[in-house]
């Protein structure tokens, strides 16, 4: 087995941070490599940690998901971000399928089987929902 990617979560909320580190601890291929709080933070860490993975909250004070995942995609386009919220598909911002994440996945549906699926279709080129 490969070593595991390294995948940075970020969201203002610290029992969703904790659920996502519980979800990556029951998938072996995944590995924390850190937890942001803010857009800002999340950007400054990627430059840091160098993830390959961003669990992204859309809605944060001070930078935004969908703001921290376009500077992020800018100036790391390798870099996979998959936005988690609690809106439903058809409620997304406009400009989140249009921000350079990858997908979607509303926080309820977050689990290590969906983590998976989200990752064998980061290079569909579509914008994914979960």
């Amino acid at each position: 087995m490969s070593e595991p990617l390294p995948v940075l979560v970020v969201d203002d909320q610290a029992p969703f941070r904790m659920a996502m580190k519980a979800v990556l601890r029951r998938s072996p291929e995944f590995d924390l490599a850190g937890e942001a709080a803010s857009g800002a933070e999340a950007v400054a860490m990627t430059d840091e940690l160098h993830p390959v993975l961003v669990l992204m909250d859309i809605n944060m004070p001070e930078m935004n998901g969908i703001e921290a995942t376009r500077r992020i995609v800018s100036s790391h386009p390798e870099v996979v971000v998959v936005l988690c919220s609690t809106y439903e598909v058809g409620d997304l911002p406009p400009d989140a399928a249009t921000s350079g994440a990858r997908a979607y996945i509303n926080k309820e549906h977050l689990g290590a089987d969906t983590l998976r699926r989200l990752w064998e279709a980061r290079d569909s080129g579509e914008f994914v929902t979960g």
